[in-house]
């Protein structure tokens, strides 16, 4: 399955998943039995993901709950589209330059990369900052992926990134993570086409040879480094992704 996301805690409120192991103090408030409710929750997810989840994630799953507001879009603007059919629909897009929190994890499956690293950036958006406050979620997060030279797997490393909200552009808060780095990305234009479902290395090499038949024989955008783009929750059946094919520069 593809990253534990926010959307991840959406629908939770009328369940009644038990325990989460706090302490006892805590579990008999109506804030500890939430808090552990989410996190046997978000445990579940987890599991899926071949991925151990922390005992200190409690605290932002829990914030992240409370702020479940409309998260704000990465802006950018719409070059062209190409609709002849649903199928075959992709558009040109270019998003201008921004600064980004980004994670470079190495697991031995892509899904525990994109998990670990977003729930490192989980902990940066809700309080390990310099501002020591939440910042706000952004769609999509953003996952670049390599493939291997002989093209038919993805390299290990994969650099999931989290787009800093408007008011924290200028001046982004500092991560207390060491391994979270603040970069700014140059302008970006890109060929994105839509894809729904579960965000795995098989199904995200078939959307990459999808999209390449889509297109024929072609030099515009690169080859061998992709991103994928994350807007929703992986509960959900038909869950929406792109897959993103980098422009060379003009």
């Amino acid at each position: 399955m593809a990253r534990i996301g926010l959307e991840d805690l959406e629908g939770l409120g009328e369940e009644s998943t038990a325990g989460g192991g706090e302490d006892d103090d805590e579990e008999d408030s109506d804030e500890g039995r939430e808090r552990a409710r989410l996190f046997a929750h978000w445990e579940a997810v987890a599991s899926t993901h071949r991925v151990s989840l922390p005992r200190d994630m409690a605290g932002p799953i829990l914030q992240m709950t409370r702020h479940s507001q409309a998260p704000e879009a990465v802006p950018f603007v719409t070059l062209s589209q190409q609709v002849k059919c649903e199928e075959a629909a992709y558009e040109e897009r270019r998003y201008p330059a921004g600064k980004w929190a980004c994670v470079t994890k190495e697991e031995p499956m892509y899904e525990q990369s994109i998990s670990m690293s977003f729930m490192k950036l989980m902990r940066y958006i809700c309080k390990d900052n310099s501002v020591g406050c939440y910042l706000g979620m952004t769609v999509p997060v953003l996952n670049e992926i390599h493939l291997t030279k002989e093209g038919t797997g993805l390299e290990r490393e994969v650099i999931t990134g989290y787009y800093l909200p408007g008011q924290f552009q200028q001046n982004p808060p500092v991560p207390t993570d060491p391994e979270i780095h603040i970069i700014e990305r140059s302008p970006l234009r890109v060929l994105t086409r839509v894809f729904y479902g579960m965000t795995t290395e098989e199904t995200i090499l078939r959307e990459i040879s999808l999209f390449w038949e889509l297109l024929g024989s072609t030099d515009t955008v690169l080859r061998g480094t992709y991103i994928v783009a994350s807007y929703e929750n992986p509960s959900v059946p038909r869950r929406r992704n792109e897959i993103w094919f980098i422009c060379r520069a003009e």
